[in-house]
């Protein structure tokens, strides 16, 4: 009786652990491929399952939430022979577990390696200019070359993203170097432009000075010649205006080279009249 007591408990144990090897939960956000005796049988979704126990086996528990791939950082030559760094990041959701895990060894791997190969193609046709400024192309062309291939595997590309584009440091430092000469060249072509404008303003101002010189000088010369004239037809043959006239130009005349800052010494003869009036006698007589 002992004995099969025993016999029950271990029938009843076998009977609930071979329920609990058929029954399978799966959570949501995942999926679970089943082999059977080794060969690849179904694929069960987020829930209750039944599965053969003993002969069916959970092999791989695959996620259907969306894997963020980070794509390292390498260095591609732009088709002018310039080095940059480049990265990316790919956004990939499996929708066919069985093809994710038959397919290729390692997915992840795979897809990391097909972008950056991809990306090294892509950018060695562009100049370093246009790398700079075509995330948008490039992402295009990335997305669109490598769609392809991960289908095959069952895995779909969401997205993928352009992190990075950057000179490598030497072509940084040549870059900041051609930058510091152009600045250099605009500042001394400024600089150049705005002094032949100043000695262009100057010797404009100089032109308009010395024009207004001589023609001041022309209107004086004409008041003076205005002036001795009516003095003369005023006095007729008397000497004493002229002599006027002509000893208040000479003492004014003196009295400039006396205010000039290049005369050391001004020398005044002694009769100023007479020599005013000898002045006048010679012309006179001529």
């Amino acid at each position: 009786m002992e004995s099969f007591s025993i016999v029950m408990v271990v029938l009843i144990a076998l009977v609930v652990f071979t329920v609990f090897k058929g029954v399978r939960i799966v959570p949501q956000g995942y999926k679970w491929v089943v082999q059977r005796l080794g060969k690849y049988s179904q694929t069960l979704e987020p829930g209750l399952n039944l599965i053969i126990p003993y002969v069916d086996d959970v092999a791989y528990k695959v996620t259907t939430k969306d894997i963020v791939l980070d794509i390292p950082s390498q260095e591609v030559i732009t088709r002018d022979n310039v080095v940059i760094i480049a990265n990316a990041v790919a956004y990939i959701n499996i929708v066919r577990p069985d093809k994710a895990v038959y397919g290729i060894e390692d997915y992840e791997y795979g897809i990391r390696n097909l972008v950056q190969t991809s990306l090294r193609s892509i950018i060695g046709e562009m100049d370093l200019d246009n790398a700079l400024s075509s995330r948008e192309e490039i992402k295009t062309k990335l997305k669109h070359a490598i769609s392809e291939d991960i289908a095959d595997w069952g895995i779909t590309l969401k997205t993928v993203e352009i992190q990075d584009i950057n000179p490598s440091d030497t072509m940084q430092a040549s870059m900041e170097e051609q930058a510091a000469a152009e600045r250099l060249r605009r500042a001394t072509v400024t600089r150049a432009d705005g002094q032949k404008q100043a000695a262009i303003l100057e010797a404009d101002g100089r032109l308009e000075a010395s024009r207004r010189d001589a023609e001041a000088q022309v209107v004086l010369a004409k008041g003076s010649e205005e002036s001795i004239r009516l003095i003369t037809a005023a006095m007729g043959d008397e000497e004493m205006p002229i002599v006027y006239l002509l000893g208040e130009q000479y003492i004014k005349s003196i009295r400039q080279l006396a205010e000039s800052d290049n005369s050391k010494m001004v020398v005044l003869p002694a009769d100023i009249l007479s020599t005013v009036k000898g002045m006048v006698g010679d012309k006179l007589k001529l």
